[in-house]
């Protein structure tokens, strides 16, 4: 049985963290003591701490099922530098070093596996686990697996397979929001068992002042807001090319500013990236692309220039703000023609039936797959190419490989390797007999000088590392790389350039291709749904728009925020001296006209109190009234006695 004080010990000795967040060690303690869990904790939480303490506790495998491949990679690197040894399996990976993964997990060398949904479904794959030893099986963005979550994909229904074969390992489900309808569905669909435990961290991020500005110049008021408030920021928009439109439009009015969405390269990514997270950039403008696991506390201002598509995903977005705690805003930029963007968005999101079987099609063609063929084949894709070729608009374009995704024909996968990678296949003995080329045996002797680890397991290159200090070109060390994997002498992985596609049956002919009512009509009701919850978000102005947000999630608060725009205006209106009305104002102007003829608007109210604005404005409004009445005469700036 394990003690809180054990937890604890593990948590400073490998992570070096003197203490848990709530609700880390509750949730860690239930998953240790064999218990079904779900963990509804806000984005900057700490979830991967609440299944990664217990994996190095526990003595088998953890498998961790996740959908970003990007987000895979970093918490793998992560484990691995901790000596923790990881490891993730997508269709990224070569046959090769999935055989490798496969291998290790079976002799007991690995403590943690992150696995697509997609690799569920796989039968090969599931009759390979059978001879695993699971300890715990991790559900991470697990509002995926429930068809009332925002981004439903049907792949992580394999998921319950799971528990059949290895019945006695607890489930342990966590995600960042939820509404009480998308958490109940969770406990079902993973078969939750009797004495199943429910632990969520409020949904309220106190540091942070919601604030939502109509306006039809949203660039003009988004300098406004950057000159205004200092820190770093994101923009968020919906489209590449704004991206690029909005970034350039702040460097040029001389804010520090760059652009990120996912049709940049991997280079371009990890730079643009590091460049904001150290702080020599100061705003980043992206897509919804950006921000998945990137932990940067001092993030002081989100803006929203685009609205976004569900309140689950604006609650994520702005959840990026005051990771330290710290006083943050989250703007949204509202203008008129929003309401028909929404309406936009949901005739874009599924495309005619007729259409998406068009679209499959189009890509098996392009990508020369017969009928037939194409199971578990990996191809590279370039969505713009594509759309461009066959004269297609990309947003019902990509709805339709996303539909095609979750009915289970093929995933298209965005996200992909960064960095090259090898590992020796030739044993020491053997290498003694190798003869190469002078210029690849150059390469090779500086590979074993430098990666010394590539017998045992893959390694990261560089190949621009490697020319440099060859004094080659970056061409000439990927033709010798080629080589020495040809020649059997090490497995040469190089880096990804491109998105691509994955088919996860084999191509069927078109008039076959059906996509079910419950990816089609019925998550299209339910974007209709969470579209409206977005219109009455932004655009109905009764009550604390913060308290609108937390019940949305099932949370409900007594008092209101005080932060956000409408809480603010509210007590404006509440602490302003009351305005001056026309019965007020008689009574002095006749006093002022009995000991003179005629006095000025400005005579009148100097003899007044001490003004704000709105009262000065309302005294004057006052004699208008009055002048209207005809208490009294008013020209101009003139006021007289009534004839």
């Amino acid at each position: 049985m394990f003690t809180e004080a054990d937890i604890l010990a593990t948590l400073q000795n490998r992570w070096g963290y003197p203490s848990f967040r709530a609700p880390q060690q509750q949730i860690i303690l239930s998953v240790l003591a064999g218990n079904d869990t779900l963990g509804l904790m806000p984005t900057g939480g700490g979830k991967s701490i609440t299944f990664q303490v217990p994996a190095v506790m526990l003595p088998g495998l953890t498998i961790v099922v996740t959908p970003l491949i990007s987000l895979m990679k970093d918490q793998v690197d992560n484990l691995n530098s901790r000596g923790i040894k990881a490891l993730c399996l997508h269709s990224g990976l070569s046959r090769r070093e999935q055989r490798y993964a496969v291998e290790k997990c079976l002799y007991g060398k690995v403590k943690l596996l992150y696995v697509s949904p997609e690799r569920l479904q796989s039968p090969t794959f599931r009759d390979t686990l059978r001879d695993f030893d699971v300890s715990l099986i991790v559900v991470d963005e697990a509002h995926c697996i429930s068809q009332w979550g925002y981004d439903f994909r049907p792949a992580y229904l394999e998921i319950a397979h799971l528990r059949e074969l290895f019945p006695q390992a607890p489930v342990l489900a966590l995600t960042a929001s939820a509404t009480p309808e998308v958490a109940s569905d969770i406990e079902r669909v993973l078969r939750f068992r009797p004495g199943k435990q429910r632990f969520s961290l409020s949904f309220a991020r106190k540091n942070i002042s919601y604030l939502v500005r109509y306006t039809e110049n949203k660039m003009g008021l988004l300098l406004k807001i950057l000159n205004s408030f200092g820190g770093s920021a994101i923009v968020y928009v919906r489209s590449r090319k704004r991206c690029k439109l909005i970034a350039d439009e702040l460097a040029a009015d001389g804010i520090s500013a760059n652009f990120y969405h996912a049709g940049l390269s991997p280079q371009e990514k990890n730079e643009r990236q590091n460049n904001w997270k150290t702080g020599e950039t100061r705003v980043i403008v992206a897509t919804n692309a950006f921000g998945m696991g990137i932990d940067k506390p001092d993030v002081r201002i989100v803006v929203h220039v685009d609205l976004p598509p569900s309140i689950e995903e604006y609650y994520q977005e702005t959840g990026r703000a005051g990771r330290d705690g710290k006083e943050s805003l989250a703007v949204a930029l509202v203008a008129r023609n929003d309401k028909g963007l929404l309406k936009r968005r949901l005739n874009d999101a599924f495309p005619p039936r007729d259409y998406i079987r068009d679209i499959y099609h189009r890509v098996c063609v392009s990508l020369d797959v017969a009928i037939g063929e194409g199971y578990e084949q990996v191809y590279e894709f370039d969505f713009e190419k594509f759309c461009m070729k066959q004269r297609l608009q990309p947003a019902p374009a990509m709805s339709a490989l996303n539909l095609l995704t979750r009915a289970g024909y093929l995933e298209y996968v965005t996200e992909y390797d960064t960095r090259s990678r090898i590992m020796m296949l030739m044993n020491r003995e053997e290498l003694y007999a190798l003869t190469l080329p002078p210029r690849a045996a150059r390469l090779f002797d500086l590979i074993l000088r430098t990666s010394t680890g590539i017998f045992a397991d893959y390694e990261y290159i560089s190949e621009s590392t490697l020319a440099s200090s060859l004094r080659v070109t970056q061409e000439e060390v990927y033709e010798d790389m080629l080589l020495l994997s040809r020649m059997h002498v090490l497995h040469y992985v190089p880096r990804r350039t491109t998105p691509y596609i994955y088919f996860t049956t084999a191509r069927e002919e078109q008039h076959d291709i059906l996509i079910p009512t419950a990816i089609y009509e019925t998550m299209k009701q339910k974007m209709e749904n969470r579209s409206e919850a977005v219109r009455r978000y932004f655009w109905e102005m009764n009550g604390c728009r913060v308290n609108r947000m937390l019940a949305y999630f099932g949370e409900h608060s007594a008092e209101p925020c005080g932060k956000c725009d409408i809480c603010r205006d509210a007590a404006k209106h509440k602490c302003e001296p009351a305005p001056i009305t026309a019965e007020q104002a008689l009574p002095v102007v006749e006093k002022l006209l009995q000991e003179r003829d005629e006095l000025t608007i400005k005579d009148f109210l100097a003899t007044l109190p001490r003004l704000t604005r709105t009262q000065t404005d309302s005294a004057i409004e006052a004699l208008r009234q009055l002048a209207d009445s005809g208490a009294i005469l008013l020209d101009g700036y003139k006021i007289k006695a009534a004839q």
